[in-house]
């Protein structure tokens, strides 16, 4: 089983969301249909930019994690690949 740690936009230098899954394409669809009531709802955040595929959840939890504390301009480097 593999494990997602993605990036969600609403737009070119917009809200970014970072987040875990199991299952990317379901958690995509959910965030763009916004089947849920959460941040990316609120936000529009539904654009997804980037990802990386993990073999262990605890792996992929603790990378999540990492992201989340980078400031703003770092992450916008992963979502251009810099």
């Amino acid at each position: 089983m593999h494990y997602y740690v993605y990036m969600l936009a609403s737009k070119k230098d917009g809200v970014l969301y970072i987040g875990v899954t199991s299952d990317l394409i379901r958690r995509a669809y959910e965030h763009k249909t916004n089947a849920v009531k959460s941040f990316t709802s609120r936000y529009n955040v539904h654009l997804l930019v980037w990802f990386e595929i993990y073999d262990d959840p605890l792996t992929a939890i603790t990378r999540e994690k990492e992201l989340k504390k980078w400031r703003r301009e770092w992450k916008g480097r992963v979502d251009r690949g810099e």
